[in-house]
Parts: C-alpha cells; structure tokens; sequence
C-alpha cells in the first residue's frame, strides 16, 4: 500500500508568492482545473485508491473533492494534515517578513525545526501532529488499495526530511513541490518514522 501525498491546487496567493500557512484560501479557476487533470491521472492508475483524506482547509479540501466526484469516493477531512501555522507571517511574502521580522526571521531561519513564528507553529509542531495522524492511517487498510491523502507543501516537504534526514533549510531546494504534485510513499515508511 502506497500513500499518495498530493499538495493542493493553485490559489491565488499562491500566484502572488504570500506566505498562506493556517489562512483558508480557496482554489483560483486554474487550481481548479488542475485539480480536474490530476483527478482524471488518478483514475487512470492501475493500483485502485482505497480512501481518501484531506487537509479541513479549502484549498485542500476542494482539491479533494474533485479527486472524490471523480474516483466516487468518500472524502474525509482530518485536523492534523492542514498547514502549518505561520503566525503573524501569514498574507506576506518571505520579502517582507525578513524585513519586518528581522530578528524573529533570523532565528527561525536558522531553526525552523524548533523555532515558532509570533503566533505560529515550529516544523516540529507541524511533525508532531501529522506524523502521528499518518500513522493511523495505516491500520486495517488493504493491501490493494493506496491512500490518496491531499495536502500542503510544508506539510509534504517537512515529511520528507522527515524521511530522508534531510536538514529542513534545505527541504524546499530538495523537494519542490508544484501545485497538485503527487508523492508516493510506501506505507510501512509511516510506521517507522518518528519525528
């Protein structure tokens, strides 16, 4: 069994370079139609999906779905695959936080695993809540089914590292994540990952 992490379709903010975090920004006309193409490639797959999950916030969940109508699954939304929380960050660009942050920037930039945002959340927050709700995905699933489970970039990247013991200042160079991109990873990954 395979989980499909998929990050959502495009926003608007998203288009603008604004740091989204926690905000609930719903798709733009073309994130919806990525989310329509990539619906259609996974019904396509010779492994069937099983189940489907989603990220509460709107970006994510209209991403799922339309992946849902299409595949005529359910779809269920789970608190611990929404984004990280930036804080105060949220709605700027990394441009203006540097300059508006210095300090606090400077701090998280060289610990963002442990570091918070005023009013957000460190990478390990973020590790602490999604490795576990992956993790109970997994039980009682047959084997002949992947898991399609949509998402945020941080989320996705952080995991990664996660995985591959990657230093999370290097996440976004290692593993780039366009709009509605699909990684795959073997499930019995999730059980031994701890962050």
């Amino acid at each position: 069994m395979k989980f499909l992490l998929i990050r959502h379709g495009e926003t608007d903010w998203n288009i603008e370079k604004r740091i989204q975090g926690s905000t609930d920004i719903p798709l733009n006309q073309n994130g919806r139609a990525q989310a329509e193409a990539l619906a259609e490639t996974l019904s396509h797959r010779s492994t069937p999906v099983s189940a489907l999950y989603s990220s509460p916030l709107s970006r994510a969940k209209q991403t799922a779905e339309i992946i849902a109508d299409k595949l005529c699954l359910p779809c269920q939304c789970i608190d611990g695959l929404r984004e990280i929380g930036f804080g105060l960050w949220e709605g700027l660009r990394w441009e203006e936080v540097k300059s508006r942050f210095p300090q606090e920037y400077g701090t998280w930039y060289k610990n963002r695993r442990d570091t918070r945002p005023n009013k957000g959340e460190s990478y390990l927050d973020l590790l602490k809540r999604l490795v576990p709700t992956l993790k109970d995905l997994v039980p009682n699933r047959e084997e002949n089914g992947d898991l399609v489970i949509v998402t945020h970039s941080a989320c996705i990247m952080s995991f990664l590292s996660l995985l591959n013991n990657t230093p999370l200042h290097e996440m976004a160079k290692r593993y780039p994540l366009s709009n509605t991109a699909i990684v795959e990873i073997d499930a019995k990954q999730v059980l031994h990952c701890n962050p």
